[in-house]
């Protein structure tokens, strides 16, 4: 089962705090930064997606 668009983006403000907050070793910061980044990009296809459904629909 696929996380939804509100699960990733809560998790994606999780790592935000973490990094912020800067008391994580490196090795660690370095991996919360990559899952970060893919987490930002899996949303960002989720709002693709719903913005060409939306757009579909409004053109019926």
């Amino acid at each position: 089962m696929t996380e939804s668009y509100e699960n990733k983006l809560e998790e994606l403000k999780e790592i935000v705090a973490k990094l912020e907050d800067g008391s994580a070793p490196l090795d660690e910061m370095i991996l919360l930064y990559e899952r970060g980044t893919t987490l930002v990009k899996e949303c960002e296809k989720i709002l693709e997606e719903a913005e060409m459904k939306v757009s579909l629909l409004q053109g019926r």
